[in-house]
């Protein structure tokens, strides 16, 4: 099954390289991948983008984001994406359905459907 990364990797890269952005978390790293002549503005947590992109990557990564939700949920249905979560963050495991509930709250998906879905499934789910 796929997970919400895999659908954004390749767009992103290809975003990415169009808008001279990468990530560097030193001089060194900055450095092995500057390009000569272009300015450089750091839009914080390591990501540097070109000058002149800044607007054009921001809102690539934002519709990258928007339209890899939708594909997760047309592949996969609500349900599929509910339960991969729950079990990615091992919420059957700790009664708790916040982990699911935060990693889910761009999605058109309800604390409640969260819910149905855990309580559906708790006992297949737990070792005893």
């Amino acid at each position: 099954m796929k997970y919400l990364q895999d659908y954004m990797e390749n767009k992103q890269r290809e975003l990415f390289n169009k808008t001279n952005a990468f990530y560097a978390f030193n001089m060194e790293q900055f450095n092995e991948q500057k390009k000569e002549g272009i300015t450089y503005v750091n839009l914080k947590g390591g990501l540097l983008c070109d000058k002149r992109y800044v607007k054009t990557l921001i809102d690539g990564i934002d519709a990258i984001y928007k339209d890899s939700i939708a594909q997760d949920l047309a592949d996969h249905g609500k349900e599929r994406v509910i339960s991969r979560e729950l079990s990615n963050h091992e919420c059957y495991y700790a009664w708790d359905i916040e982990p699911c509930v935060s990693k889910l709250q761009d999605y058109p998906i309800t604390r409640q459907e969260i819910a149905k879905v855990f309580a559906k499934n708790i006992e297949k789910n737990q070792d005893y």
